[in-house]
């Protein structure tokens, strides 16, 4: 595993990208303390490779802003260098580019690693699972960030949410689809827990990175596609290869991205500097959804009528069948691991408790407004 290099150091340097909530930053305190500052004979370069295509809206702003703010914050002591996925390392070997100091830091999402860790979609998007808000009470305030640690911790990196494309849309479809038996046979690009329900439908899901899904989409390797939601799915011209788009997108009711960092190279920082890194993931997780919602708002205003797509319901039907399913592959995934089992308990735990207050709150100033408009 390489150390930080400093700017008059030979050769190539990696890494960029991680967040901390509240909750974790005192779970940092300890690993802070103790650092070699090294920075003494000059600025640290890092690294951050990234899952998205450079610049694309939503994860690709966010990976660059995180960049930046971390460059700015620290005065250029530890500046960071940004590369889009396949700069350096391909969409999915994110991960393991970090965990072997090939980058410092990664921009990336935690479920494309369900292959190396069951439990790892929790800390993206569970189908039928948290919303943002509830996904950051949980990492911040329930537990969770302590869990996450302790899955990465034998790779050698630390996690943190660092951005959030908010709710997600469905996805595309190159033909209607009324009922379960429309789903069976499907083609469809959709990873995670999202991915293991639609198979339990009939759909044969497939995982690509963003930059793919186009090409997939119009050679007719795949029938559909899910992203985001309709900034970054326009901004990748999903719509152009699949009219109809479907909502609500239960298989992703989050979009939270993750920053990785080495260890190693996390713990060779001075405390300030380390603190400078958590902030700026931290700073972001809160930019980046609320860019999010409001582009999101913006781009479905005009969907229809200016980019042609038709907005579709997935009916009760399907809905009903894909809430089934996922409960089955939660409590699948929750007896794989005893740490699996553990975060499975503790995010069901905080599902619970999300709705029971949600009922009482959000959910129910939404269902008002919705039955009595204004005006």
């Amino acid at each position: 595993m390489t150390k930080s290099r400093h700017a008059n150091a030979k050769g190539p340097r990696l890494g960029r990208r991680a967040l901390i909530g509240a909750g974790a930053a005192g779970a940092l305190t300890g690993a802070l303390a103790g650092a070699a500052p090294a920075l003494a004979q000059g600025p640290t370069q890092w690294t951050l490779v990234t899952s998205w295509p450079k610049g694309a809206p939503g994860p690709g702003t966010t990976a660059r802003r995180i960049a930046e703010r971390i460059t700015l914050m620290s005065g250029g002591r530890l500046s960071v260098k940004l590369y889009g996925a396949g700069e350096i390392v391909p969409a999915f070997e994110v991960f393991d580019a970090v965990a072997q100091g090939t980058a410092d830091l990664g921009h990336t999402a935690s479920f494309f690693w369900s292959g190396k860790f069951e439990a790892a979609p929790f800390f993206t998007a569970v189908p039928f699972g948290l919303t943002p808000d509830g996904h950051h009470a949980w990492i911040y305030h329930g537990g969770g960030q302590a869990l996450w640690d302790e899955l990465y911790a034998a790779a050698g990196v630390k996690p943190f949410l660092a951005g959030n494309s908010g709710m997600q849309m469905g996805g595309w479809v190159k033909r209607e689809i009324t009922d379960l038996e429309d789903l069976k046979g499907l083609k469809y690009r959709i990873p995670g827990l999202g991915g293991e329900v639609m198979r339990r439908l009939g759909v044969t899901a497939v995982s690509l990175p963003p930059g793919e899904i186009l090409p997939a989409l119009q050679s007719g390797a795949i029938d559909g596609a899910e992203f985001l939601g309709p900034w970054s799915d326009l901004a990748l011209s999903l719509n152009k290869a699949a009219p109809y788009y479907y909502w609500p997108g239960f298989h992703e009711p989050n979009g939270s991205a993750e920053c990785l960092v080495n260890r190693r190279s996390f713990d060779a920082l001075p405390e300030d500097l380390r603190a400078i890194v958590a902030a700026a993931c931290e700073a972001e997780n809160a930019r980046g959804l609320a860019e999010a919602d409001w582009q999101n708002a913006r781009s479905l205003e005009d969907i229809e009528a200016k980019h042609g797509v038709k907005l579709r319901r997935f009916s009760d039907e399907i809905l009903g069948a894909a809430r089934k399913a996922a409960e089955e592959v939660l409590a699948e995934v929750g007896r794989s691991t005893d740490l699996a089992g553990r975060i499975y308990r503790s995010y069901v735990t905080a599902r619970a408790g999300s709705l029971a207050w949600g009922r009482v709150a959000r959910h129910a100033v939404l269902d008002a407004q919705l039955r009595f408009p204004a005006g």
